[in-house]
């Protein structure tokens, strides 16, 4: 079982207050369904991110894709201590498919950043293997 330090809601609600700008920005728990699948749809704004997160533990996989009305920089990060790492990560990518195998019990967040002028969708899916 991964212990938080605080709920990821609890993290959602305090950047909401404590930081206008964070409330424009997409962060999303993973639900997982009955079938081990996620999907949704978003809308980036301009200059914003969506960052979608779950606890996982080791021996899991996740099959996840991605398509996008534009490029948008994309990684897939956890973080040790202060130290974050990235098991994928692109810049500039509309589509991308591959699958995540965890090696450690930890917080694993898909994120996607528009650096451009415009929203864009973005439509996503994830299935535990």
């Amino acid at each position: 079982m991964i212990r938080r330090s605080r709920p990821a809601s609890a993290l959602i609600a305090a950047a909401a207050l404590c930081c206008p700008l964070a409330a424009r920005a997409e962060l999303v728990d993973i639900a997982w369904g009955a079938d081990g699948r996620f999907a949704r749809g978003l809308s980036i704004a301009p200059g914003k991110f969506a960052e979608l997160c779950a606890g996982l533990n080791p021996g899991q996989s996740i099959q996840w894709r991605f398509e996008a009305g534009q490029g948008l920089d994309f990684n897939i990060h956890f973080h040790e201590g202060k130290d974050v790492r990235y098991p994928a990560r692109a810049d500039e990518v509309r589509a991308s498919q591959g699958t995540l195998v965890v090696d450690s019990a930890q917080d694993y967040c898909w994120m996607w950043s528009n650096k451009s002028a415009a929203s864009t969708k973005l439509q996503v899916e994830l299935q535990k293997r």
